[in-house]
């Protein structure tokens, strides 16, 4: 897996498809009848946000695909990769999917601010784009009803009836309508993203594949978060509208001048990459209604959603409510979840739960709800979503595949959703960001797996040959503690690492943008402001957790209601844990470590006598 994750693509969005046999205005699930096997659709976007849809054969390769962005868009390919998700295309493009996305980028060493930039004109695009209006990108078998969505939507677009922007929120969103004037779906391009070069109010300054709002989401890669919330929202359990990511074409959309940022006053059509959600008619949302009217049950599948794409923006604003008597008595409305572009992030970060104080989230979960989580499998919706969604990376897939064993075993072991919530939130003390007691378990768990793999490294150095006489199990009692679901043996042993504002040699990860990658920085100590935490027993494990919950109050009495939002442009939350830098034995392993250590940290929040609404989180919404 290529560690060059960084995507510095300027955006101006326009599309071309070279050599298409597809003609009209929609393509669907059956876009690859008729063509010779083998043959494949990608959509190429370029450093200028050019995006050519094109077929390949089986002779092509990284090569020839630069060979025709250059003859197709004038601009110069030298120096340039494509990249795929997490991956670099060096030549071979076996690996890639039919209808997926792919970078052109360049280094900056070979880039000029003052490099005009070649994107088609509108009379250039219709010449050359035989391609529909709207098509969407990727499996289009998963979206049955955005199928549908999209023949309604092109229907108007063709007779006239033309989108309407939205006022409210960060990024440019546009509600597209039927031929009746009614608004059916919100699009999102995603170059019109918070900080990205297109962004129609103000919010600039960014290429697509740099840290946007949230730190361990990249600019331009929250379109297909939404989509793969509603991917994973099997049964339409939490009430996620349908949702797909697609190259739509429209004159509405906003692009900027290359070279100032401002807006291009001449509206053009060009065409993006959005992510296409169904628009849902409701009376308000969340931030508007008392929460006591709603359904305990709607509150929980929400959360659960929530918890296992570790969603850092659950605002009362992306959450929909719906009169169902006309009047929202108690029980009487529906909730509907949007805005999921900041869930699964790269690295566990700071989440923001807004239900997590609500009364519904301390009531038990019901038979129903339990049955649904045990039924959950993690890594079968990993492939659902590699599947669906080629371009997402594998980072955002072991976040999936922690947070749900999490859900999974706090259910079991008798949790409720505000404190399944609350271990996994963060607070301040003295005025710091403190890992959350998720956080806690996850360092220990990496401790034991890097402490596993120095024993047997000192081992193969000690001996002339490699020596296992002694049980590899005797060697795992040295590094961890035996637990189960019903008792755990005092063991000794300890987990060591700095505060936020000191030297953490484990998963203590500052990124750093330099050219095309993201790179791990170790921020250099502060006198006086570091924090040491050491675990000699499994009880001072749990007494550590327990000031977690109690620590801090007097510091943040001031900060009370001062939810941060992405208007203040406040510094990226810190990242303590880092699951992708694992190979594939250490995150078995380490998984393993993680589910043994869950049921202390579960132990002790169930002893706890906080009253979780009494706490003090950190969380940071965005108001995306």
């Amino acid at each position: 897996m290529s560690r060059k994750l960084d995507s510095p693509v300027q955006t101006q969005t326009a599309v071309a498809v070279c050599n298409s046999p597809c003609n009209g205005d929609y393509h669907g699930g059956k876009r690859m009848e008729g063509k010779p096997a083998g043959r494949r659709r990608i959509f190429v976007q370029t450093e200028s946000g050019s995006v050519l849809g094109m077929e390949l054969d089986r002779g092509d390769n990284a090569h020839t695909v630069k060979r025709r962005l250059q003859l197709a868009f004038n601009v110069p390919t030298d120096e340039s990769s494509l990249t795929y998700g997490d991956m670099i295309l060096n030549n071979d493009l076996s690996a890639i999917r039919n209808d997926s996305p792919l970078l052109l980028t360049r280094n900056l060493m070979h880039r000029s601010s003052s490099t005009p930039c070649f994107s088609p004109t509108g009379k250039a695009l219709q010449q050359s784009d035989q391609s529909g209006l709207i098509e969407i990108i990727g499996c289009s078998s998963f979206c049955t009803r955005t199928n549908e969505l999209v023949e309604e939507t092109v229907k108007a677009i063709k007779n006239g009836v033309d989108p309407i922007p939205l006022n409210s929120g960060l990024g440019g969103a546009y509600y597209f309508r039927n031929i009746r004037g009614e608004s059916v779906a919100i699009v999102k391009p995603t170059d019109e993203e918070p900080f990205a070069p297109n962004n129609p109010k103000g919010f600039l300054g960014k290429s697509l594949g740099q840290p946007g709002l949230k730190r361990s989401v990249r600019v331009g890669e929250t379109g297909f978060r939404e989509v793969a919330a509603y991917l994973l929202d099997y049964d339409h359990f939490a009430n996620v509208p349908p949702t797909a990511l697609v190259k739509i074409t429209h004159s509405i959309f906003n692009v900027n001048d290359s070279m100032n940022g401002n807006k291009l006053q001449k509206k053009i059509m060009v065409s993006k990459i959005a992510s296409l959600q169904q628009f849902i008619p409701h009376d308000f949302d969340a931030s508007d209604h008392g929460t006591s009217s709603f359904p305990v049950a709607a509150v929980h599948r929400i959360g659960i959603l929530d918890v296992r794409i570790f969603n850092t923006d659950r605002h009362a604003g992306n959450l929909l409510v719906k009169k169902l008597d006309g009047i929202g008595r108690f029980g009487q409305v529906d909730l509907i979840p949007i805005d999921h572009g900041l869930c699964l992030p790269e690295s566990l970060e700071d989440p923001y739960f807004e239900w997590i104080h609500w009364p519904q989230a301390s009531i038990p979960f019901s038979e129903d709800e339990l049955e649904y989580i045990r039924n959950l499998d993690p890594f079968h919706d990993s492939e659902i979503l590699r599947k669906a969604l080629p371009m997402i990376r594998e980072a955002c897939l072991r976040v999936l595949v922690l947070c749900t064993i999490f859900l999974k075993e706090a259910t079991a072991f008798g949790l409720c959703l505000a404190e399944i919530g609350e271990m996994m939130s963060r607070e301040f003390q003295s005025h710091n960001e403190e890992p959350s007691e998720l956080e806690f378990v996850c360092l220990e768990a990496r401790r034991i797996v890097a402490e596993r793999e120095m024993l047997f490294s000192e081992a193969e150095l000690t001996d002339g040959e490699v020596q296992f006489d002694m049980d590899f199990e005797d060697a795992e009692e040295v590094l961890t503690p035996r637990m189960s679901r019903n008792s755990f043996n005092k063991a000794s042993f300890h987990c060591e690492f700095k505060g936020v504002n000191g030297r953490n040699p484990l998963s203590k990860l500052e990124e750093s943008i330099e050219e095309e990658e993201i790179e791990v920085d170790e921020e250099p100590a502060r006198a006086g402001t570091t924090n040491e935490y050491r675990f000699s027993t499994d009880s001072e494990l749990s007494m550590s957790l327990e000031k977690l919950s109690l620590g801090g109050k007097a510091e943040v009495a001031n900060m009370v209601g001062s939810r941060r939002s992405a208007n203040e442009l406040l510094p990226a939350s810190t990242s303590f844990v880092k699951l992708v830098d694992m190979n594939e034995e250490e995150w078995i392993l380490f998984l393993e470590k993680f589910q043994e250590l869950l049921y202390p940290a579960f132990a002790n929040r169930k002893s706890s006598s906080i009253n979780p609404r009494q706490r003090q989180r950190l969380g940071t919404s965005c108001q995306f």
